[in-house]
């Protein structure tokens, strides 16, 4: 088990806890002001959308074509900073990794 620090959309953080390998997204569907992740992790609505730190982002494989172009249709997308959290897994290298969830739009 490792351990997230998110800035939700009410600005308020949380510690969450994850195995290696559990999705991102799925964690952060349980916060009250949390991600919506309306397909289900499908990669095809762009509402689990997360800033990541530039530091942590590095550690990150790169964003696939289809998640990269949903990305930039947003009105938030930051080009190093961008991704969806369902198309994140959970690594060992990842432990402490902080983030915030994107504005709604």
């Amino acid at each position: 088990m490792g351990r997230i620090v998110v800035t939700d959309r009410a600005g308020e953080t949380h510690e969450l806890e994850l195995a290696v390998g559990e999705n991102l997204m799925d964690q952060l569907r349980e916060l009250d002001s949390g991600i919506e992740a309306l397909c289900g992790g499908m990669c095809s609505c762009a509402t689990c959308h997360v800033f990541i730190k530039p530091e942590w982002a590095a550690k990150l494989e790169s964003a696939q074509d289809d998640e990269l172009e949903l990305l930039e249709e947003t009105e938030t997308y930051r080009e190093d900073e961008s991704r969806l959290s369902c198309q994140l897994k959970f690594s060992d290298e990842l432990d402490g990794m902080t983030f915030t969830i994107a504005p709604e739009e």
